[in-house]
């Protein structure tokens, strides 16, 4: 083997050696999004420009504690990332971390939208009341915790079954995650407008609330009246056709998952369709 043959191999290993290294930095960054870790991403990356600054400009005490927090950093990200490392850890162990394709999460939203409104026309005609929140791209995992935590897969029998008067959960708000009801009984932040209509009861409020702090879509039925609302970015929809829920529902849910392929399709290898 000549040593330009030799050349060619490090070059190629090296080659995908950085492309396996940025896949998996993508996969943990697509694992990561939309939880508190990204918010914990943040001041760690505020933490090291304040270390830069305080070396640049001798600032002895200053860097001597930005040294201090990094030099115990791994002990406190491993501490603090734990539900992230550990989800991590269980999609490699199902053989999900590398094989999850944009159809497949197209799919699922597909199916999540139909099992809500399948469940909503059902309460909607017998006046139970409902609020479903659905989480996008701000994690709301500080109001999962304010319930039941459930784990379970989204079906219209599910929702109904939760919303049943006088059984346990049925007081609060249900949160779905993805195409999981991430927990059930949960406490909302009730919005403080004083623009809000005092017809509206709790229900709403909570809607809006949610909406005015996440960028989750949330879906009310009046156990009053029998009507389905929808909530998004502050923003209330009242007295919703089943149509034109089914229709809103839709352009939120599946229009955003598809905006969110397309801009992550870039990361995709083009070999991969003649492969």
């Amino acid at each position: 083997m000549s040593f330009s043959d030799f050349s060619i191999l490090k070059f190629l290993a090296n080659t995908v050696d950085i492309l396996l290294v940025w896949y998996v930095i993508y996969k943990l960054i697509m694992i990561v999004r939309g939880t508190k870790a990204v918010q914990l991403l943040k001041g760690i990356f505020v933490i090291l420009l304040v270390k830069v600054i305080s070396d640049k400009f001798h600032l002895q005490t200053l860097g001597w504690m930005m040294e201090q927090i990094l030099t115990w950093g791994f002990v406190v990200i491993a501490i603090i990332f734990q539900p992230e490392l550990r989800r991590a850890l269980e999609q490699l162990g199902r053989g999900r971390f590398f094989s999850r394709t944009a159809n497949q999460e197209s799919d699922d939203q597909e199916k999540v939208v139909e099992s809500i409104v399948k469940a909503v026309d059902y309460m909607a005609k017998r006046r139970i009341g409902a609020l479903i929140s659905i989480e996008r791209e701000t994690g709301m995992g500080d109001y999962i915790e304010t319930g039941i935590q459930l784990d379970s897969k989204i079906s219209s029998e599910l929702l109904i079954n939760i919303f049943i008067p006088n059984t346990p959960l049925h007081d609060g708000a249900v949160i779905l995650q993805k195409s999981q009801v991430a927990a059930a009984a949960c406490y909302l932040p009730l919005s403080e407008s004083p623009f809000i209509s005092k017809e509206l009861g709790t229900r709403h409020r909570a809607a809006l609330g949610i909406s005015e702090v996440t960028d989750s879509v949330t879906v009310i039925v009046s156990e009053e009246t029998g009507s389905v609302s929808l909530t998004k970015n502050g923003e209330l929809h009242r007295d919703l056709h089943s149509e034109a829920f089914r229709e809103m529902l839709k352009n939120e849910l599946l229009t955003h998952s598809r905006v969110k392929q397309t801009s992550s399709a870039r990361w995709n290898w083009r070999g991969k369709k003649n492969g």
